[in-house]
């Protein structure tokens, strides 16, 4: 069993939300319980019990009765709180008047805003106030092509406050990736930016906005919001009819009406990466999004009303809608635009000692960079007030967990988490109680009966086997959109293993309850009739410095597929056999001889998705002389140009 790189104090410990939690069931009847697995245990077991106690913890405003906590026991199929009506933005907009809701930050120190909760109060009254005037009602979708800003959380809260169903994507999603998504939808109004900066440059929309309004038919209205770009004339515009983010707004004293709709109302669209078909849009309701990042924020994360939350994300992610949730607990989050690594490497740490961050969210790719640049945090900033570091995205591998603890703070609660776009939230997560070990992700998330099984559906552990999730959980999707018998939603997470949730990634449950995530399962490389895992290798490759970046992907051979391994080098390096045989030996001595590329092949990039997730499958097929229809939905599509470039070689 591996020592542990962290361990809560006792103090920590007792004071953690979650003692407070399981305290308030044991007045109640429910318990006692020694650890952490009797409380997961519990919270599956008596998942009605569960979800009601979370529903009165978070004190989430609601009305009709709550004790009716679930109709039917069908994954998909259950319908959750069916007598109650709540609403999301009333939830997250109930602190003081004074204290501070959004810190909003950029590459540029200029464009830097505080709101408070009275005045994000205001404005959202008045955003709702000119949605009304401009005819948006309940079922109407509002979409979004902005930055992280404070006008996008404003705007969100406005759709949500009167029942309208809000979708988003970043300004660096190209006009083909933002069509692709939003004319499915058929939204009524678009809000967009003037412009944004990313890596120091400014980049105009104008263009780009009025091939978008051309081809979104059932578009009535676009208001701009003035950013970053030159300033776009709205006056000479009539069809649809464009406003400035000034005039959109109702007036100062407009009041805050906040409409309660059924638990599973509509919230939000979220969008898959579409690397390989068209994004199928995944639709969440208020009551399903609010009470998942509830549990997650206050038990799983230990989120408090004094804390600061940033997380870097893009709107065009699902962590900015987890981010956003946050302000449920009175938290302050911490809106970031831009380059995370602009203008300096450690441009977020920097933020993390201004603002006294105290819970800080990135990613493996965001880690991985600030390792092989040989900078620590800890030696430039008072990362004094960090109590606990999130990543997701990715697998986080062993060698990053160890980073973290010496390089950033020795005394943090690092909370790899993983789960997705689909539920909005995690299957596994943090617990603030229990100790931290390389590679591994601490629990599976309360209320998430999460399993690792085999071929057959036979649950195993100590072993990788497939993610699946055995029982109704409330943020399931309501649906996707345009799918009105659910064919295509069933298809997605029910057919493999019907019943239950198969999320399509690997997943190895350890003796001790923690996990280990291995990658995508539909990514899965089969060598010999064997499945691996491509973060099994990445995990590996990952340790050597002279490696910045890779992509594993199968390709055909003779009946069967061998492993193809591209890396990116650092500095001007090249790679000769020397340095493959390295690479080679460093999978084998850490995974296995099965694991062990047939070919490397050095590249000048990785494409990736703009959450930055590595595409084996767009990779894969190009390489097999394929196309990928959706390159928009790609961070650096001209990537892939030097994979079709390598193929055409081979063929010639």
């Amino acid at each position: 069993m591996s020592t542990p790189l962290w361990r809560p104090s006792a103090e920590r410990c007792a004071a953690a939300r979650l003692i407070e939690f399981t305290e308030r069931l044991s007045t109640r009847g429910f318990g006692p319980f020694t650890d952490y697995a009797e409380l997961h245990r519990w919270s599956i077991e008596s998942k009605d019990e569960f979800w009601h106690a979370v529903l009165e913890y978070g004190e989430i405003a609601h009305s009709g009765d709550a004790t009716r906590v679930r109709v039917g026991d069908d994954l998909p199929g259950a319908e959750w709180f069916p007598d109650v009506e709540l609403n999301y933005a009333e939830n997250l907009l109930r602190a003081p008047d004074e204290s501070l809701a959004i810190i909003f930050e950029a590459e540029r120190d200029e464009f830097r805003r505080e709101i408070s909760f009275g005045e994000l109060r205001g404005l959202v009254a008045r955003a709702r106030a000119g949605f009304e005037r401009l005819g948006i009602r309940s079922g109407d979708r509002i979409v979004a092509w902005l930055p992280n800003l404070p006008e996008t959380v404003i705007a969100a809260l406005a759709a949500a406050s009167l029942g309208a169903i809000w979708s988003s994507c970043s300004p660096d999603f190209g006009v083909g990736g933002v069509l692709d998504r939003f004319r499915q939808i058929e939204p009524k109004l678009l809000l967009s930016a003037d412009g944004y900066v990313y890596g120091g440059k400014s980049f105009s929309l104008e263009e780009r906005l009025e091939q978008i309004t051309k081809e979104l038919p059932t578009l009535e209205h676009v208001v701009v919001v003035p950013h970053a770009g030159p300033a776009i004339d709205t006056t000479s515009r009539a069809s649809p009819k464009h406003l400035a983010w000034s005039d959109f707004l109702g007036p100062d004293n407009a009041p805050l009406e906040l409409e309660r709709v059924a638990f599973d109302h509509p919230l939000w669209i979220l969008f898959t990466s579409g690397t390989t078909g068209v994004p199928k849009c995944i639709v969440h309701g208020h009551g399903g999004t609010l009470i998942k990042h509830v549990e997650e924020h206050a038990l799983q994360c230990d989120l408090r009303p004094d804390d600061v939350l940033l997380y870097f994300t893009t709107c065009g992610w699902m962590m900015w809608n987890w981010l956003v949730s946050g302000l449920a607990q009175g938290a302050t989050i911490v809106l970031y635009d831009g380059n995370p690594l602009a203008p300096s490497l450690m441009r977020l740490f920097e933020l993390v000692e201004r603002h006294r961050i105290t819970i800080f969210g990135t990613s493996p790719r965001y880690l991985s960079v600030l390792e092989k640049s040989e900078r620590k945090p800890r030696e430039h900033y008072d990362l004094s007030s960090l109590r606990t570091v999130i990543s997701t995205g990715a697998p986080l591998n062993p060698a990053q967990f160890e980073w973290v603890y010496s390089a950033v703070r020795s005394d943090v609660h690092l909370a790899s988490i993983s789960g997705g776009t689909d539920l909005v939230g995690c299957f596994v997560s943090g617990a603030p109680g229990l100790p931290v070990h390389a590679g591994e992700i601490q629990c599976r998330t309360l209320g998430m009966d999460v399993a690792s099984v085999d071929e057959e559906g036979k649950e195993i552990v100590g072993e990788r086997g497939e993610l699946v999730c055995r029982a109704p959980f409330p943020s399931v999707p309501i649906g996707f959109w345009n799918d009105p018998d659910g064919a295509l939603f069933h298809a997605a997470y029910f057919e493999r293993f019907p019943g239950w949730w198969h999320h399509g990634d690997f997943i190895e449950i350890t003796d001790r309850g923690s996990a280990i995530i291995y990658g995508r399962s539909d990514a899965t490389l089969n060598p010999g009739g064997v499945r691996i895992g491509t973060a099994e290798i990445y995990r590996q490759v990952e340790k050597l410095p002279v490696v910045v970046d890779c992509i594993a992907v199968a390709r055909p051979s003779a009946g069967d597929v061998r492993i193809a391994l591209f890396v990116v080098l650092a500095g001007n390096l090249e790679l000769g056999d020397a340095l493959k045989d390295k690479i080679r030996q460093t999978i084998r001595d850490g995974a296995s001889p099965r694991h062990v590329p047939a070919e490397v092949h050095a590249v000048r990039e990785i494409p990736r998705t703009i959450s930055g997730k590595a595409v084996e499958l767009a990779v894969a097929r190009i390489l097999e002389g394929g196309e990928v229809p959706q390159r928009e939905a790609l961070a650096n599509p001209d990537a892939l140009e030097e994979f079709r470039a390598f193929a055409s070689r081979e063929s010639s």
